[in-house]
């Protein structure tokens, strides 16, 4: 319990972090460069998921010790994919239907995306061997 305790720690600074890179990127390049906020999103959410996937193989995650690293990166890359049309659904429906405020919308969808990335994460990248 407490291995999971510390990983869910570890998990959340990572998040964070990317998250950061994330909403930060999204910000310059809808107010900045008046590009559309669902484009800027993908944009922003895919930069997100490369230092992710970085910090979560390194300090979160035990990868499997005998997976192809290739391997893992297009499953890690396919449940990104997935999280990003979880993210960008989420988007539309919370900006263009609920008329909630982008910058507010990507909070929420980040929260719903980062239980999501977790527990993929967990069940596909990490190794549940015992010891």
């Amino acid at each position: 319990m407490k291995k999971l305790f510390t990983q869910l720690i570890r998990f959340g600074i990572v998040g964070a972090i990317a998250f950061l890179i994330d909403y930060a990127i999204m910000i310059a390049l809808t107010e900045l460069a008046g590009i559309n906020y669902l484009v800027s999103s993908g944009i922003s959410f895919t930069i997100s998921v490369i230092v992710n996937y970085i910090l979560s193989i390194t300090i979160v995650f035990k990868p499997k010790k005998d997976a192809n690293k290739t391997k893992e990166f297009i499953i890690f890359v396919f449940l990104s994919v997935i999280g990003l049309g979880l993210n960008q659904l989420l988007m539309y429906i919370q900006v263009d239907i609920l008329a909630i405020f982008y910058m507010l919308a990507k909070i929420v969808a980040t929260a719903v995306v980062m239980i999501y990335n977790f527990i993929t994460r967990k069940l596909f990248i990490e190794d549940h061997a015992k010891g």
